[in-house]
């Protein structure tokens, strides 16, 4: 007889993430609420990712190195498709989560009250490499449920994904799956575009507490791409114009690109703020 199943899978798609996998992995065994599988996938990683995780003896952690390196975008669809309990969330190598992270968004889906919500997310801290807090960052005033729809159109307005990276989004796991794969055609907004395409059908739930955290590094992924972001949420806004499902306005499409623009600049400033820390 297979064991119950998890009623939260947390997956990690990790590649060469030695330096912060193992704070990711306690951050999750740390939660209040521990009824929970965490997934990690290494994708071909050289630097010893694979031995932090077999330190952890925790029978909620499942290992599973992959034969052959995938990439990215597949590795996240792989993790989706590892998922065995009622949620998902994807919790990137470098980021981690505060204590009571799970317990609060699991609250949210079980309030019969919000059987229409898509997605969970929660506030969150944007940390340097050794975990100091850079700025805080959330869905403006946004607070409970929003109509999935406006808070994508929302996110187009501001130029930024409001909702939040992987670490701070909950969904429930059969949800996430018929919203189909993981996709970077621009690459900055993967996490958005499936955001986005879940909350065509349901609403957005705001906690405002900060649940997460999201890590500015050397070498991580964000610091990569600092000159493209601007450049794919700006395609990514003209491909949202073009569904008719989103409502988005000639004037929100104006506005959100000139504020990605900014909005790029403030985070080369981190970024290189950051780098230079790290010289």
């Amino acid at each position: 007889m297979s064991p119950a199943a998890p009623r939260v899978s947390i997956c990690i798609p990790a590649y060469d993430g030695a330096k912060f996998i193992g704070e990711a992995i306690r951050s999750v065994l740390g939660q209040s609420f521990g009824d929970f599988e965490l997934v990690i996938i290494d994708d071909g990683s050289t630097d010893g990712t694979v031995e932090v995780a077999r330190r952890f003896g925790d029978s909620r952690l499942r290992l599973i190195v992959n034969p052959n390196n995938l990439g990215q975008r597949e590795n996240w669809n792989k993790a989706l498709a590892e998922a065995r309990g009622e949620f998902f969330k994807l919790l990137p190598q470098d980021d981690f989560l505060y204590p009571d992270c799970l317990r609060r968004q699991v609250e949210v889906f079980d309030d019969p009250a919000n059987t229409a919500v898509a997605l969970v997310c929660g506030a969150r801290n944007i940390v340097d490499r050794r975990g100091r807090v850079l700025m805080k960052r959330g869905s403006g005033k946004k607070r409970g449920r929003v109509d999935g729809r406006r808070a994508v159109r929302d996110c187009i307005r501001a130029g930024t994904n409001l909702i939040g990276e992987p670490g701070a989004a909950l969904m429930r796991t059969e949800s996430a799956r018929k919203v189909g794969r993981f996709d970077d055609t621009d690459f900055y907004v993967l996490d958005l575009d499936f955001w986005s395409r879940a909350l065509v059908e349901g609403d957005l739930y705001v906690v405002p507490e900060v649940l997460a955290a999201f890590r500015v590094a050397t070498g991580s992924a964000s610091v990569r791409i600092a000159r493209s972001q601007s450049r794919d949420f700006r395609r990514f806004i003209d491909r949202l114009c073009r569904d008719d499902r989103f409502g988005i306005r000639p004037r929100d499409r104006a506005i959100g690109k000139a504020r990605s623009i900014s909005n790029m600049t403030l985070r080369r400033i981190i970024y290189k703020w950051e780098r230079a820390k790290s010289d």
